[in-house]
């Protein structure tokens, strides 16, 4: 009996220590959660690597085209229109454009948001409402 009290003594101990951590663990972005870090670091690199391939195609053609084309013109090394609930999207407006990743809104209570985010010509990554 004594061997049991002990060992969910520690079981409580761990799982304290555990529950702890996680809480704790940094986070990318202010109100998204800890787990969220992988997939907001693969959106940000896809929305570079849409970016850089559309400033590619602007160089060489000298106009915008949208993320569907690019990807069926083999502009795109890995064509992709999302990951892990967001989905891509281009804006052009001649030699600009925009490329947004965007995420439906969080159930209504969550304490989790999901930032929607988006770059433009200038490689420059924001977040947007």
């Amino acid at each position: 009996m004594k061997g049991l009290a002990v060992i969910l003594v520690a079981a409580a101990i761990l799982f304290g220590a555990y529950h702890y951590f996680f809480q704790k663990m940094p986070t990318t972005d202010e109100g998204t959660a800890p787990t969220q870090a992988i997939t907001l670091t693969g959106v940000r690199s896809d929305l570079l690597q849409i970016a850089q391939a559309e400033r590619a195609y602007i160089a060489l053609n000298g106009r915008c085209v949208s993320l569907d084309a690019m990807a069926s013109s083999n502009s795109l090394s890995v064509p992709r229109t999302g990951r892990d609930g967001y989905s891509y999207s281009i804006e052009c407006s001649g030699a600009q454009f925009k490329a947004t990743a965007r995420h439906l809104p969080a159930p209504e209570g969550s304490p989790i948001r999901f930032p929607n985010l988006a770059i433009d010509a200038n490689l420059q990554i924001a977040e947007i409402p």
